[in-house]
């Protein structure tokens, strides 16, 4: 069944196709290993809040928290014990992220998505079954192990799957999934939290989006590209003409098999990331994720159940910062799907950098000027309700830009020949500094107070003029294509050889969409 037409124009060369149900079908499916990694971001830090986990794992820190009778708004949540518990996972998948990019190389997108779902899904019963400290360590790593197998390979799925049209929509299904994942692991917690046993429900459930991409991923084709990388042409010609929905697919083949031939000439994908040719995307790929975690996401999201229980949920104040917070997530996130692909990735790059550096001072003016340097003061209704509005306009803003674009740039930026490996690199920066912030935030609260909000807007600031001035558009781009962009910009084409161009033609036309500060 084929939707709308959709032809891909770049360099003179037009790309027929379709946008079929096959293909929205098998991005959907991938999208759902998004499903994993949200579903742990939102259960992790509320199970560690419910008393029945800390008094059983972590005793001395359930009793401290019990005496700690403190109102300092700062500092009353600091435990490095807990944080070290919670930012485990992700040195398991930072380091996981490597053998990753071996099997996604070798076996293809889909087995490196079903070993992230199977993986995660053993870590996910261990969990829940814990009795002891080390089931809990082991459940943890191996949970780690399935999202780093997983955010390496689905990225790059959705990206070679997807017409060059519709990349940034199918591709930011991912970033969506993560945000259902986050919003259902919270409104989990909050049920569970009201039982002794809660924990080990909120944390055995983590196996179900895990069992949806592991059935899921047996039921993929591979992509094109990654057939065509391991000889199978005939199989990758007949997936490519059933996911544009045309057997007018000569040209995209060819192209295909070109980057295919010189992937071939490539010994180590590591070693060849350091030549020039590919210094462009991995300088992009590497601070891409750097600069996300530093826009300040974690003290937004952190202060969000304070300020809800002062403008009079009372009780309920973490449900409802969950659950507002979390909806304004999915929409926000819809909005990019609806929009990246027309306006391009530039276009919320910059327009979110802008929101979000406002959002952050005007959230540090408010909370400074409410808790001081002393961390300890109270808030009047009218008073948290701007703080929490500015704080929904921030986590709208971060949905719609940083949050899927963080994923989707880096994975459709690279040659074939070292994709996997880019990915790889992408996914180990991401999951490094997730776990640098995640180890430090809370002591960097306690002793910068509401600085902290004016030390993430200056990096928002500096992660906005990068874009600005070094990160090209890349819509409507074939994925095969991506190195005429480089060429084509002001900065980087200094490191683009005309030996380094393969596709048949390299003339840019203004239908390519390149556009450079």
């Amino acid at each position: 069944m084929a939707g709308g037409s959709i032809v891909t124009q770049v360099g003179g060369k037009e790309y027929p196709g379709n946008f079929t149900l096959f293909v929205a079908m098998a991005c959907l499916v991938a999208s759902s290993g998004g499903l994993i990694f949200g579903y742990d971001i939102g259960i992790s830090g509320g199970v560690t809040s419910m008393d029945s986990f800390l008094s059983e794992f972590f005793p001395s820190v359930y009793r401290k928290a019990k005496e700690d009778v403190s109102t300092n708004q700062y500092c009353k949540f600091d435990s490095q014990l807990l944080t070290l518990f919670t930012s485990s996972l992700y040195v398991a998948a930072l380091a996981s992220s490597f053998a990753a990019s071996s099997l996604t190389r070798t076996s293809g997108r889909k087995w490196s998505m079903f070993m992230g779902g199977i993986t995660f899904l053993i870590g996910a019963v261990i969990n829940g079954l814990a009795v002891n400290v080390f089931m809990l360590i082991l459940g943890r790593i191996l949970l780690g192990v399935g999202v780093g197998f997983a955010n390496q390979s689905v990225p790059l799925y959705l990206s070679e799957m997807a017409p060059a049209k519709l990349r940034g929509m199918l591709n930011i299904g991912f970033q969506l999934m993560i945000t259902i994942g986050i919003l259902a692991a919270n409104l989990i917690n909050y049920v569970m939290s009201k039982y002794d046993w809660g924990w080990r429900v909120s944390l055995g459930l983590a196996g179900v989006p895990a069992f949806i991409i592991t059935i899921g991923s047996l039921c993929l084709p591979d992509t094109p590209n990654s057939l065509i990388e391991r000889g199978h042409s005939e199989q990758a010609k007949e997936i490519l003409a059933k996911v544009r929905g045309t057997k007018d697919i000569q040209d995209e083949f060819n192209d295909l098999t070109t980057a295919c031939e010189d992937s071939k000439l490539i010994k180590s994908q590591w070693k060849d990331m350091l030549e020039p040719r590919c210094r462009p995307p991995l300088v992009v790929t590497i601070l891409i994720p750097f600069f996300q975690q530093l826009t300040g996401i974690n003290v937004i999201m952190f202060y969000a159940p304070v300020l809800f229980k002062t403008i009079g949920f009372g009780d309920d104040a973490s449900l409802m910062s969950a659950v507002i917070t979390g909806v304004i997530n999915v929409l926000a996130t819809v909005v990019s799907i609806v929009v990246v692909d027309k306006y391009g990735r530039r276009v919320l790059f910059l327009e979110g950098g802008v929101q979000m550096l406002i959002c952050q001072i005007a959230v540090g003016v408010l909370i400074g000027n409410a808790f001081g340097t002393s961390g300890v003061g109270e808030l009047s209704k009218t008073y948290s309700m701007v703080v929490v509005g500015c704080i929904c306009a921030y986590v709208a803003t971060f949905a719609w830009s940083w949050g899927p674009l963080g994923w989707l740039v880096p994975s459709e930026i690279f040659p074939l020949e070292i994709r996997s490996a880019g990915q790889t690199v992408n996914v180990a920066v991401n999951m490094f500094f997730t776990f640098i912030i995640g180890q430090v935030f809370l002591t960097m609260l306690c002793h910068m107070k509401f600085g902290l909000f004016f030390f993430f807007g200056g990096w928002v600031l500096i992660m906005t003029i990068f874009i600005f001035l070094f990160v090209p558009e890349t819509k409507n781009v074939p994925i095969e294509e991506m190195v005429l962009v480089w060429k084509n910009h002001w900065f980087w084409r200094k490191y683009i050889s005309e030996s380094d161009i393969h596709v048949e033609n390299v003339e840019m036309t203004k239908k390519s969409h390149v556009k450079t500060p």
